[in-house]
């Protein structure tokens, strides 16, 4: 059953670690989504028009219109090479590096006792957690592991963008995942721990970074309608008000 735990928390992690370019790649997407409205309205138009030239049933207009609708979508997916599938690929590519990374350092941790690898895990930490192969009795880094992402979800869900009901749904179960971590991070060597942190910590900042005004014109990236001048003050403010900091 830990092993299960475990397993699942390296995925979560995977998806964390690669917000920075998954945030790219829903910023290609947001930006062609009014041009998908467009096509689709005209679409409508000429599927309408060609149904009562041939007698069509309104279940057969139906079903050219999402035939065709989908490969518009594809072609504007290729064209911007901005294919949802990259935002799972990334993750997939990931797990087999974390799952190799946190069995290493567990095995270092824990597994041959006596071993020069264990002791010098056991005197190689540093402030608090000096003793890297046991679990950080304080549970500092399991609530900063928390608490790091579970802001990376809050600020996703904070973005101004229409979701669905499955990405509603998708979101709430990282949030109770991100506080379920905290006492299973709690239970591991404090190696395994301060992995999870550093890594969850990068993907933090990729995403913060990509919300920079300065840093996207830096990089050319396009300005999608959800993005303003002042990205890091309205996540403050959306956090805010949504938990009740401020009366």
């Amino acid at each position: 059953m830990r092993k299960t735990v475990e397993a699942t928390n390296e995925v979560i992690h995977c998806a964390h670690s690669g917000t920075g370019a998954l945030t790219a790649l829903w910023d290609a997407l947001e930006n062609l989504q009014p041009e998908i409205k467009k096509l689709a309205e005209r679409l409508r138009y000429e599927v309408s028009v060609r149904g009562k030239q041939v007698g069509w049933s309104e279940k057969v207009a139906r079903f050219h219109f999402k035939k065709n609708l989908r490969r518009i979508i594809t072609e504007l997916y290729i064209r911007d090479n901005c294919h949802p599938f990259k935002a799972t690929l990334l993750v997939w590519v990931q797990i087999p590096m974390w799952v190799c990374v946190s069995l290493a350092l567990r095995n270092c941790s824990v597994g041959a006792t006596n071993s020069e690898v264990q002791e010098q895990f056991s005197a190689g930490g540093a402030l608090w957690f000096t003793d890297l192969t046991a679990p950080d009795s304080t549970w500092i880094l399991p609530v900063l592991l928390g608490l790091v992402n579970f802001l990376i979800v809050e600020i996703f869900a904070s973005q101004k963008m229409e979701v669905s009901r499955l990405q509603k749904l998708a979101t709430n179960f990282f949030r109770v995942l991100s506080v379920v971590m905290v006492p299973v991070a709690a239970t591991v060597p404090s190696s395994m721990t301060l992995y999870w942190l550093s890594s969850s910590f990068v993907g933090l900042s990729h995403n913060l970074l990509l919300r920079s005004p300065t840093f996207r014109r830096l990089c050319c990236i396009p300005r999608t309608r959800s993005h303003s001048d002042t990205p890091y003050r309205d996540i403050v403010s959306a956090l805010t008000t949504k938990y009740g900091f401020k009366k």
